[in-house]
């Protein structure tokens, strides 16, 4: 029995060098996005970070058109096409009538169709799967070097700005008229989004990048309803994702990518359901929810 729970568990990590990167890489990566995702969530922005997710993919192309498979190349242009997507949506959002939402919605579906123009075109774009769904377990020393920096990077930001952050969630409109930070603060977390989910397309592609931030968060809801709780369950509920899509990968050869956003995503159904405030206790003890 022991040896079995050793074999299921903890071999293909202790095993194989690939398997460790790739587990240490998606450390990296909870570490850094999770705690993002909370306040993407808190922030009712779920979906801008769906949308800067797909707004990366043309400048990740333009980089490998530029230097091939360069780790560098790929996420530079990554961070500019993000960065030029959110600072226009929230730029033209305060000089047009269009609310943020709805210019994000237009310069990311713009810039979607770019990249998926610039892959087409490419005699090679075989080799640009990787860029949407994933390369995790061919993650190398270099990339697990940009992931743990940016890792810091997010942490640092996080908690110098961590109050600004905290107000921006409750009222946004207070922080702006009385805080010179106001502007700063959001312009620093549309920053910290669009570089953590560059960290996620080296490890799960520009279409699964999403997954890792927003998923442990929305299941953590369930869990916590203090902040430092939520941001301590997301964090353990992505880990203990990452952990269990690596295993189910490499069990049941799936593709990597698609497998931990699919753990992620049942923990979140089994959440819905048995969670603090799932589901079950509303239908088991309706008077006492309506009290709470």
């Amino acid at each position: 029995m022991i040896d079995w729970v050793y074999q299921a568990l903890f071999a293909p990590f202790i095993d194989f060098g690939f398997m460790r990167r790739a587990l240490v890489g998606c450390i990296a990566l909870s570490i850094s996005a999770t705690p993002v995702g909370v306040f993407l969530m808190l922030r009712r922005m779920s979906l801008t970070g769906d949308a800067i997710a797909h707004a990366i993919l043309p400048g990740a192309a333009l980089g490998y058109m530029v230097a091939g498979l360069s780790l560098g190349a790929m996420t530079l242009g990554g961070l500019i096409a993000g960065w030029v997507v959110a600072l226009l949506s929230g730029g033209l959002a305060r000089i047009t009538v269009l609310k943020e939402d709805a210019n994000l919605a237009v310069f990311y579906l713009l810039s979607l169709a770019l990249g998926v123009l610039l892959v087409s075109t490419q005699s090679r774009n075989i080799d640009l799967l990787h860029l949407l769904f994933g390369s995790v377990l061919a993650l190398d020393n270099e990339a697990l070097i940009l992931l743990a920096g940016i890792a810091t990077i997010t942490l640092i930001l996080l908690a110098v700005f961590l109050r600004p952050l905290i107000l921006e969630c409750l009222d946004p409109d207070f922080l702006r008229r009385h805080s010179k930070v106001g502007t700063t603060t959001h312009l620093v977390f549309l920053a910290l989004v669009v570089l953590n989910l560059v960290a996620g397309f080296q490890a799960l592609g520009t279409l699964m990048a999403v997954g890792i931030m927003i998923l442990p968060a929305t299941a953590a809801r369930f869990w916590a309803r203090q902040l430092d709780q939520l941001l301590l369950v997301a964090l353990g509920l992505a880990l203990l994702g990452c952990w269990l899509g690596l295993l189910m990968s490499w069990h049941l050869d799936l593709p990597t990518g698609p497998a931990i956003i699919l753990v992620l995503g049942s923990l979140h159904i089994f959440s819905l359901f048995a969670g603090r405030d799932g589901l079950l206790k509303r239908w088991l003890h309706p008077n006492k929810h309506l009290k709470s």
